[in-house]
């Protein structure tokens, strides 16, 4: 029976984790993400799961790759600071194809910044926070419902792919308590990571031959393997001047950039006839929706495309949209970084221009709605 309740941001994506089966927390408290972890404190041991607070950030990533290559849903949350001591940690399970969530509540900064307030420059450490080329998923919701939904389908990437999925929302959609339903389970499709069908004797943790994702064991049921932050052949052990590190890179881009159909969605409004379009996620979606809404009254033709996948970026559909509308304003709470992308996008189809604040308060519908007559 579906469940209505009132829940907070946090409370939410700790329910949608529950809902796609995680059943291994591992973090470190750090203001705005920590009800998350209150939450999965109470509930994961009730229902036979593991809850670990440890003693920093970087070790809460290395307890999640462990749990995840145990067979668990693993899931870590933090924010800030406590997402950049996670990268050298999150780039190993990037190589290593283990699969687990991330969730970043994100503040402003750097350093400590501010706590307690909204931020969104942490999105481009969403794509490009560890070293090296690797594969980015990031999941950007705006609404509680949404966090929800997309806590549960940042699980279903990750096993489905064999890699780390981040959920990036900000401090405001965090903390904000909305209704939601909770639907029945088995409702929302559950995936599982690909498995071996072939005896311990035989398995390859990196053979390739089959597609893109490798079928991936779990430690302690009989398949003994090697898992090293080096590049690696099929057997897992190094590989030095090997062909095979250039070709298994690509891999590893592809199977994430070659599958964007399935993993890349947003949610369009008013677009239909626009002059003037916002891209914009997170709180400022949901003050840019206001913005556009309040401009149509005004007999403004303006639109809203906010992606809930920020990573792969939705580059087809932002070069489609520029060469239909006249300008696109880009709000973020930061002072410029997916506007580049945007306008990376455009290329030259139509003007981009950001909006940018980093004080600790939202962008105001207000002031995207001013933008938005500037633009006609």
């Amino acid at each position: 029976m579906t469940r209505v309740k009132l829940l907070q941001g946090n409370e939410a994506c700790a329910e949608g984790a529950l809902y796609a089966g995680c059943n291994f927390f591992a973090g470190y408290p750090i203001t705005p993400s920590t009800e998350v972890a209150e939450h999965l404190a109470r509930k994961l041991p009730r229902s036979g799961g593991v809850f670990l607070q440890m003693e920093d950030e970087i070790a809460a990533m290395a307890a999640v790759i462990g749990g995840s290559l145990a067979g668990c849903k693993a899931l870590t949350a933090t924010s800030g600071p406590g997402f950049s001591l996670k990268q050298e940690n999150l780039g190993f399970a990037m190589l290593t194809e283990i699969p687990c969530v991330v969730v970043d509540v994100m503040r402003g900064g750097p350093s400590t910044g501010v706590p307690t307030g909204p931020g969104q420059s942490d999105i481009m450490q969403c794509r490009w926070g560890t070293h090296g080329d690797h594969p980015s998923i990031c999941l950007t919701p705006a609404y509680v419902e949404e966090i929800f939904s997309e806590t549960v389908r940042a699980f279903n990437l990750s096993e489905k792919y064999r890699t780390p999925v981040i959920v990036a929302f900000d401090e405001v959609v965090g903390h904000m308590r909305e209704r939601i339903e909770i639907p029945e389970p088995g409702a929302i499709p559950l995936v599982g990571r690909p498995r071996p069908t072939c005896p311990p004797s035989e398995y390859l943790p990196y053979d390739d031959s089959r597609g893109d994702v490798p079928p991936m064991a779990n430690f302690f049921e009989g398949y003994r393997y090697h898992v090293t932050g080096l590049n690696h052949g099929p057997d897992g052990f190094p590989v030095n001047a090997s062909p095979r590190i250039h070709t298994d890179e690509l891999r590893l881009l592809r199977k994430v950039e070659g599958n964007r159909g399935d993993i890349v969605r947003f949610a369009e409004h008013r677009l239909e006839d626009a002059e003037v379009a916002v891209f914009a996620y997170g709180i400022c979606g949901r003050s840019a929706k206001t913005a556009v809404d309040q401009a149509r009254s005004e007999g403004i033709r303006a639109g809203l495309f906010r992606p809930l996948t920020v990573w792969p970026f939705p580059e087809e559909q932002v070069a489609a949209l520029s060469g239909r509308v006249r300008r696109i304003v880009v709000p973020e709470l930061s002072l410029g970084q997916i506007v580049l992308e945007v306008d990376r996008c455009a290329k030259g189809r139509c003007a981009v221009e950001g909006i940018h604040r980093v004080d600790g308060d939202p962008i105001t519908p207000a002031q995207i709605l001013a933008r938005i007559r500037e633009a006609l």
